[in-house]
């Protein structure tokens, strides 16, 4: 496909929660909007060319089947399965390869607090044991339980960074390549409480700690990417209090104007991404895009 022809592809993952159903709804909108920009000025012109450029969204979850509404006619949508096992993850990245065109945007939307409550169709803990539905953040340090440390640390640490190993030979390979002009943003799903150096409550030990581990990675990434990749961009991004299942158990406590709504949230992590540029480092930024102690 020559350059006019190539999709902008923008991959979602964990594309069934709330959040990232924001965050494609966001890209639906901001699409429509360019689309008639380009329309307007070629009639302005008085062109008969007013071609704009199209979209995919390529989405994964571990559900089969994924359907997006409000599609156009510059807008495709491929859904791939995931059981966010490693060789699962492999093989997506392999099809998703074979389809994709300009990946300028990345986003994981998946990782977890709780099971309190019946599990999600994106979560990502693996065979559900008889402890999964008392699995809390911890107030005091007797109730540490390996079996939750293995499943926090699974989901918000290492599945993540499965997805950067697996997706850093797709961002290499010539057809996709990152490079001049193009960038290619990555976010990462973080939260405030993975900051080290922001610790002043305590509690909640396995939740910090695979933030934390989550962020060294994404920071370690960044190193590598600097020398092999050097126009992609990795955020690990704070959403706040998003109301979502995730924080349900917990918005009792938050206080007024502080609890935002997906649509909100995923509306600044758009507009971040579309301004922030390669600077061979990651980033750790909240949603309004300030810095964040790591």
């Amino acid at each position: 496909m020559s350059d006019s022809t190539t999709p902008e592809t923008i991959i979602v993952i964990g594309a069934s929660s709330l959040m990232a159903q924001a965050f494609i709804a966001k890209t639906f909108t901001q699409q429509a909007y360019t689309d008639q920009t380009v329309i307007q000025q070629a009639s302005s012109q008085q062109s008969k060319r007013h071609d704009t450029s199209p979209l995919q969204i390529i989405t994964v979850s571990r559900q089969n089947k994924l359907i997006l509404h409000d599609l156009t006619d510059n807008i495709s949508h491929h859904h791939f399965s995931c059981d966010y096992q490693q060789a699962s993850i492999e093989q997506c990245v392999t099809n998703i390869a074979a389809i994709a065109g300009k990946v300028t945007r990345i986003v994981m939307c998946n990782g977890i607090l709780h099971s309190k409550n019946p599990q999600s169709a994106d979560s990502i803990l693996g065979p559900h044991s008889a402890n999964d539905s008392t699995l809390m953040p911890e107030k005091r340090i007797e109730d540490i339980d390996a079996l939750s440390l293995e499943q926090l640390f699974y989901a918000n640490s290492i599945v993540p960074m499965l997805w950067l190993s697996a997706l850093t030979s797709l961002l290499s390979l010539p057809r996709h390549k990152v490079a001049g002009e193009q960038k290619c943003v990555i976010s990462i799903l973080s939260a405030r409480v993975g900051s080290i150096s922001d610790n002043r409550l305590g509690g909640w030990y396995g939740y910090r700690a695979s933030k934390a581990a989550l962020n060294m990675l994404i920071k370690t990434t960044a190193v590598e990417y600097a020398r092999r990749l050097k126009r992609v961009k990795l955020i690990a991004f704070h959403p706040g209090t998003t109301d979502t299942p995730l924080s349900k158990p917990f918005q009792a406590n938050v206080p007024a104007g502080k609890l935002f709504t997906p649509e909100f949230v995923a509306s600044q992590l758009y507009n971040i991404m579309a301004d922030i540029e390669p600077n061979g480092e990651a980033s750790y930024l909240d949603w309004q895009g300030k810095e964040i102690s790591w």
